[in-house]
């Protein structure tokens, strides 16, 4: 298990019964694709913060790749072992071209000058921006600066790769670009973590934690979450269309073979009725 915490509490406000985490319990296997979903105020971007210790542990406990994060000796190795993406790249840019925006961080990391400019060339070609090196991120698109910002976090080649609400700000080609990166680090063995409100982008992970107040409502494959409109409507969520339609069929009449959580699904089961 490469995240495992019980008991998790933590309050912003001075007021002990005022919490924005309640006795939450998480645990992600290695090489998983978790998907923390939950609507805005549900606690998920707080309780992803505890992962690299941007928020102190204030209760319970957590450990992230066998490193206890309330450890302050070790917190710089766990940011390095759990690479964080945000939600607003520009916030992560520091110079004025690309290839020195990802020499950057790994000259932090005091990595041997000589090997910067190979890792910085293998970072940009996992995100599909060979040929960007001198550009200026201004003059990237939203999906391209996102991509960008992830290449500076896989340059340090890190275990685990944490995505907060990393598409929020995108138009549907930047965040079909920016899935799709999520699903090739996934297929090549990373642990991918990322918090949405987007319902339809849980519908391929291989575990959904489900939010809501503060609390973990529930944890399981989409199927067990995604299908359950009673569950979802607790977190203040919709279900995905394909199961909306599902359940619309099944009061007029028509039963599926299964309850199907995409497009491509759902025209495979309609396609089946006689």
């Amino acid at each position: 298990m490469i995240v495992d915490g019980r008991n998790i509490q933590f309050s912003y406000s001075f007021n002990a019964h005022c919490f924005a985490l309640h006795d939450v319990d998480i645990s992600i296997n290695k090489g998983e694709f978790a998907v923390i979903l939950g609507c805005n105020g549900s606690g998920k971007s707080t309780l992803l913060k505890h992962l690299n210790a941007l928020l102190q542990l204030q209760h319970g406990q957590l450990t992230v790749a066998q490193i206890d994060v309330s450890n302050q000796k070790e917190i710089w190795l766990l940011r390095r072992i759990c690479g964080m993406v945000f939600q607003n790249p520009d916030n992560q840019f520091v110079s004025s071209s690309v290839d020195e925006d990802i020499a950057f961080g790994l000259e932090n990391y005091e990595v041997p000058r000589d090997d910067i400019p190979k890792k910085v060339n293998s970072a940009l070609e996992l995100v599909d921006m060979t040929g960007y090196e001198k550009r200026t991120p201004n003059t990237l698109s939203g999906g391209q600066k996102q991509r960008v910002a992830l290449a500076g976090v896989l340059a340090l080649e890190p275990d685990i790769i944490i995505f907060d609400e990393a598409t929020a700000m995108l138009d549907p080609d930047g965040r079909q670009e920016v899935l799709n990166i999520m699903h090739k680090l996934h297929t090549a063995g990373k642990t991918v973590i990322a918090i949405t409100h987007y319902v339809e982008e849980a519908v391929s992970a291989d575990k959904i934690i489900l939010m809501h107040q503060g609390r973990v409502l529930s944890c399981g494959s989409p199927e067990e979450i995604l299908t359950n409109p009673e569950l979802m409507h607790e977190a203040g969520l919709m279900v995905p269309m394909p199961v909306r339609l599902y359940y619309d069929l099944m009061q007029a009449g028509i039963r599926l073979g299964r309850c199907p959580l995409t497009s491509e699904e759902l025209a495979e089961e309609i396609c089946q009725l006689r």
